[in-house]
């Protein structure tokens, strides 16, 4: 109601003081220092009891410790595992920041069509204690580092889910996932500039989700695809969100990519 009544540029401005992403600063200490409030152990607590109740059956589905009564799915990740696996047969996903398992459950319908599937979550210490005691299952496996996961699993694919934007050295990471030469990678809602250069943005979580704030990078598409392209990827096929970010020239994308 609020959106309808004030112009575009107003209710982007008035946005970025209750959620949203705001600020350009020249590093990611900089930003740090100023996102105050932010409580893992709060965070963690609440996804855990919302990814319960979806592995409990008694919610469909989680995301960002939100429940649904469907599952919200992201039709182009959906799309590229599919792809992957009728090319392979298989699918064996290297899920990097993947929480308790949200992607998981929203992605497992795969497993009703083929005979090989794995999901491998490469997390934080208490995830991985938690997902090993509480989630783990003959599919559903949770490792502390890749190197980890690799020494167990032939993974095929994968899954950066959200999360390149919010690690400190973005390329650095995409670099050492790269080098395993895994076959296909997708990148699914990430935010990306069209023109403008990287960026480092400080993003508010909405509260009716938990109160944080955070360091979050905005990448610039072309670089990010050229660098991704430059360890020897091609890009199979792109797709845009109907999210907001509420900064000029900034969406969400995500991308599918397959190793030359």
């Amino acid at each position: 109601m609020i959106k309808s009544l004030l112009p575009p540029f107003l209710y982007r401005y008035l946005t970025t003081f209750i959620y949203g992403w705001s600020g350009n600063y020249s590093s990611w200490e900089a930003a740090e220092k100023k996102c105050t409030g932010y409580d893992s152990d709060v965070i963690f607590n609440k996804v855990k009891a919302a990814l319960l109740k979806v592995k409990n059956g008694e919610a469909v589905a989680e995301r960002d410790s939100v429940l649904f009564d469907k599952i919200p799915y992201s039709f182009p990740l959906l799309s590229s595992l599919s792809l992957v696996a009728l090319a392979e047969k298989r699918l064996n996903v290297l899920d990097f920041g993947g929480s308790l398992g949200s992607s998981y459950y929203h992605n497992k319908i795969i497993s009703e069509h083929v005979t090989d599937f794995q999901w491998n979550i490469i997390e934080q210490k208490h995830f991985v204690e938690e997902g090993k005691k509480t989630f783990a299952n003959q599919e559903l496996n949770f490792y502390y580092t890749i190197d980890e996961c690799l020494q167990e699993q032939q993974a095929n694919v994968v899954v950066l889910g959200s999360v390149i934007q919010y690690i400190k050295e973005p390329y650095d990471l995409l670099k050492e996932i790269l080098s395993y030469k895994i076959p296909y990678l997708i990148i699914d809602r990430t935010p990306v500039f069209k023109t403008n250069k990287d960026r480092i943005t400080i993003q508010k979580v909405p509260k009716k989700i938990y109160e944080a704030k955070y360091p979050c990078w905005i990448l610039n598409e072309t670089k990010l695809i050229n660098y991704i392209c430059s360890l020897g990827y091609e890009v199979i096929y792109d797709a845009e969100y109907n999210e907001n970010i509420y900064l000029s020239n900034a969406y969400y994308k995500g991308y599918f990519f397959k190793m030359k």
